[in-house]
């Protein structure tokens, strides 16, 4: 018995610094802690609330967050280059690949967007929509912007051709 305690107290020592040190303890960011903002018209058509829920520290790459898209509001077209995964919580929306058909998302829905898929997200014209939007950064960048997505593509008349 006492050549098994010495290797568990000398564990539980270790286990004691590791939580010691500030860059290893686990980190609670509660509830309304983090600040909403409006989403940036050079990224966004309509009214878009963005609230930064997370992001992991180096090494690690993810971060996320929630996206609130009133009534006709979107995205526009980008990219992410290691994917997106966007799981829907409330109300009624739109995905849409460039080249392909818009596909309506419902709460509950969970969609994956491969790297480097050109696509847009958001609300339906008369419901909005709120999804959790994850994604990996690479070399510091998440996503890449590119132009808005017109009318006639939001309503699904036509599409860019593209990735």
């Amino acid at each position: 018995m006492k050549n098994l305690i010495a290797p568990l107290t000398a564990l539980s020592l270790m286990a004691t610094e590791a939580c010691a040190q500030p860059d290893q303890q686990i980190r609670v960011s509660n509830v309304g802690t983090q600040r909403a903002i409006q989403g940036a018209a050079e990224n966004f058509t309509g009214a878009v609330r963005v609230e930064g829920l997370f992001k992991g520290d180096a090494p690690a790459r993810i971060g996320g967050g929630t996206v609130t898209f009133e009534p006709g509001a979107r995205t526009a077209w980008h990219t992410h280059p290691l994917g997106q995964t966007l799981i829907v919580t409330a109300g009624v929306g739109y995905v849409q690949q460039a080249g392909g058909v818009r596909q309506e998302i419902r709460p509950g829905d969970t969609v994956w967007i491969p790297a480097h898929v050109r696509h847009w997200h958001g609300a339906t014209a008369t419901h909005g929509m709120t999804h959790i939007a994850i994604a990996e950064a690479e070399d510091g960048k998440a996503v890449t912007w590119a132009e808005h997505v017109t009318d006639a593509e939001y309503a699904g008349a036509s599409t860019p051709a593209g990735q």
